[in-house]
């Protein structure tokens, strides 16, 4: 392919993005190198550039491709073992994979240079079926050998034969030591996947004849489960469960992802799960101490496990691989480096459509609030966007989910790569004319505070519902620290690794960064930079915007616009709030064409101009 020769064409660059900010110096806690280690990521939604507006986090692909190469050098030089995983939801959330057409023609280009030893998909691989197809076609083979789907299943484009994904597990040797290790990749219980791929429940998939075999191999080291599960979950539990009733000793090594927050937690004392974040913020490390190998049983007392998130910078990768400026980007990396930095002039992604007058932040500041995203979604954006002549000019209540939006608004310039950034998914509005006023707001206290009845009466394993909201409040493990508006009942929480970390650049020299706290089942000292705690406010799933309604309006019926997304959970919302609409069968397409993204863009350029 043309693209893959683009790093070779140029000279070597400097490593992270040419306007990727340098990291502030923050003290560091070392990595615990042990028998066998792990790089981790997972959730990285296309952020393979860095973070260009936040220095804790602006390495890039390339510096992780030299950070990967350099530990490994060092570790396998003192006869141990590194592993690389990743484990899913690569797409969707950044505009080196979302504006180029076809999606992720660039991102699959940078992203295969990584060597990675295990790899799953994630629910975001599954979502459209030109995804999951290139998934098949393109990133399976790039990473063959390594990519495991042990639930997921493709109907081929070509033969259409119903077929998995990638092998449904592999073992495999290490090495340096000749650690015998049995891996296998999942993807939660996911149900919203197009329909050319299937996705078999955890608890039936572990009950089949191949994973029944592999759990009874008696010649195995360690277990590792990778895959796009949140670390404390049924499926997870299920997996343990059934290989502890083989299997009651062998070390387990669970990965996890999905919720987007660091967490690690222990299901034993020989078994262990680790998250790693989201959006290449986070590079998760894992090390183990007292495993057998094939040469023979471990000395030791059993299985040691310590955990270590690293913050994606240079100032983190400089001091863990005890290199610097000079010494640190190896060619391969370099490539990597300008191949993004390519990619993103190819696409465009530095053009300026607006400037952000402030900040403004998803769940640093509670609901409603003037520097909440959603405030300005609601008082602003969808106010003054979603009137249409094709609805007439009557009164309209809009709703959209918060998990629409995926990232705060930075003062300063938005550009391109912000308009995807926020908001990258295809999603557009419809609507059902004449809805009872009163029946809109039951709906929406449907949403947003009786999930768990909507949940009893769709599947009580069922936990769809919840990513309605933003992905980090799936399953939130903070301290309630204080009430974030009387009049509503989303509380503050302390940070404890589910969001970014403010920039940066705005704190006086010599105070520690705010950012990333862990709180986990070992302790509060996984974070491998230290920062003090902010804080995190949950939001509603949903939020409402009213659409022409001046202050003198009697609102009795209303016009219901809505993001398609929702449009299940507003039928059954609907039952519940004793109105009687399909809203699948009745909903009329609104604004034809356009997107929950375009409707921002095209506000911001009207209404953000730069000074």
């Amino acid at each position: 392919m043309w693209w893959s020769v683009l790093p070779f064409l140029f000279p070597s660059a400097l490593a992270a993005q040419p306007a990727a900010p340098a990291p502030i110096r923050a003290p560091l806690r070392d990595l615990d190198i042990g028998q066998l280690n792990f790089l981790h990521t997972t959730d990285t939604h296309g952020w393979l550039a860095g973070h260009l507006q936040e220095p804790s986090f602006s390495a890039d692909w390339g510096d992780y491709v030299s950070f990967a190469a350099h530990m490994r050098e060092k570790i396998e030089a003192q006869g141990r073992d590194l592993l690389v995983i990743d484990t899913g939801d690569r797409v969707e959330g950044n505009g080196l994979y979302d504006s180029s057409e076809p999606k992720g023609v660039y991102l699959r280009e940078i992203l295969r240079h990584q060597h990675v030893d295990v790899m799953t998909s994630g629910n975001h691989e599954l979502y459209k079926q030109n995804t999951s197809e290139a998934e098949l076609l393109v990133t399976v083979p790039c990473f063959k050998g390594s990519y495991l789907a042990s639930n997921i299943d493709i109907y081929h484009p070509k033969t259409e034969e119903l077929v998995p994904l990638a092998p449904r597990y592999k073992k495999f040797t290490t090495k340096q030591q000749g650690i015998r290790i049995v891996a296998f990749g999942f993807l939660f219980d996911f149900t919203g996947n197009y329909n050319n791929t299937v996705v078999q429940r955890v608890e039936e998939t572990i009950k089949e004849d191949w994973f029944q075999e592999a759990i009874r191999d008696k010649e195995v080291d360690l277990f590792l489960v990778a895959g796009h599960v949140p670390a404390r979950s049924p499926e997870y539990k299920a997996i343990f469960t059934e290989i502890r009733s083989i299997r009651w000793d062998t070390p387990i090594q669970f990965f996890g992802g999905h919720e987007h927050i660091r967490d690690y937690t222990k299901y034993d004392s020989k078994a262990v799960a680790l998250a790693s974040g989201r959006f290449m913020e986070t590079v998760g490390f894992m090390s183990i101490d007292g495993l057998s190998t094939s040469e023979g049983p471990s000395t030791a007392a059993g299985p040691v496990f310590k955990r270590r998130y690293i913050d994606n910078n240079l100032h983190s990768y400089y001091h863990h691989t005890g290199l610097d400026e000079d010494s640190f980007p190896t060619e391969k990396g370099r490539n990597v480096s300008r191949l993004i930095a390519e990619s993103r002039n190819a696409l465009q992604l530095d053009k300026i459509h607006g400037c952000a007058p402030r900040d403004l932040w998803m769940s640093r500041v509670p609901y409603p609030h003037n520097d909440s995203v959603y405030t300005w979604l609601e008082k602003q954006v969808l106010a003054d966007s979603l009137e249409d002549e094709s609805r007439g000019d009557g009164p309209a209540v809009a709703i959209l989910n918060t998990g629409a939006i995926r990232f705060d608004i930075f003062e300063g310039p938005f550009t391109q790569d912000t308009t995807w950034i926020i908001s990258p998914f295809t999603n557009g509005f419809r609507y059902v004319k004449d809805v009872p006023y009163d029946k809109v707001q039951l709906i929406m206290e449907v949403l947003n505070q009786q999930t768990k009845v909507m949940r009893r009466w769709m599947d009580e394993t069922d936990d769809h519902l919840d990513s309605l909201g933003p992905p980090a409040q799936l399953e939130h493990t903070g301290d309630v620290i204080a009430d974030a508006d009387e009049s509503h009942d989303w509380p503050a929480f302390d940070m404890v690794g589910t969001q970014q970390i403010p920039l940066a650049a705005k704190k006086p020299s010599g105070e520690i960064v705010p950012g990333y706290t862990t709180q986990d089942d070992a302790g509060d000292d996984g974070d491998d930079s230290i920062h003090s705690p902010i804080s995190f406010y949950r939001v509603p799933n949903c939020i409402q915007a009213l659409v022409s309604v001046n202050a003198s309006t009697a609102l009795e019926t209303v016009d219901l616009i809505y993001i398609d997304f929702i449009e299940p959970y507003l039928t059954l919302a609907a039952k519940f709030a004793q109105l009687d609409v399909d809203f699948a069968k009745e909903g009329k397409v609104y604004l034809p064409g356009k997107t929950m993204t375009d409707v921002i863009l095209d506000w911001v350029k009207a209404n953000w101009k730069c000074e």
